[in-house]
């Protein structure tokens, strides 16, 4: 495995592990009270606003469990054991990626445009995602250059 490559999944690996720690924590928020996340509650910065409102929900399940599954399976079709797997890896990688990035982007009009409000807890795994879908990107382009 090149160098480059090797660095490209390894930043992957962290940033979902870091998504899936934040959304352990908005998840726990979620069930558990949303004084626990620690943001503010007033005005455009309004986390528990965000969190507790009828689109936090989506056919039942909390948006945040939702993100649970997702970075789990990032995660793990980024463990370094996996990066030389089967050729259909990369393409799940990236089918994985964009499927965040969409719905991220669903999540972010919601909060601008019907919640108005914005949750800094969620805009940082909107975030993650976001990196992690331009490098899942990148480390693809990269092996196949290589």
């Amino acid at each position: 495995m090149r160098d480059d490559e090797a660095r490209w999944g390894l930043i992957a690996l962290v940033l979902s592990v870091a998504g899936l720690a934040v959304s352990i924590y908005l998840t726990v928020a979620h069930y558990a009270e949303p004084q626990l996340l620690a943001c503010s509650e007033s005005g455009t910065i309004n986390c528990a606003k965000v969190t507790t409102s009828p689109q936090s929900v989506i056919l039942g399940i909390p948006v945040a469990v939702l993100g649970l599954p997702f970075f789990v399976a990032m995660t793990g079709l980024n463990l370094p054991v996996l990066r030389r797997g089967p050729g259909w890896l990369p393409t799940a990688r990236i089918g994985a990626a964009t499927v965040g990035i969409l719905f991220v982007l669903y999540l972010v009009y919601v909060e601008l445009f019907e919640v108005e409000a914005i949750c800094l807890w969620c805009t940082s795994v909107h975030l993650l995602t976001f990196v992690l879908f331009g490098v899942t990107l990148a480390g693809a382009q990269r092996r196949t250059t290589v």
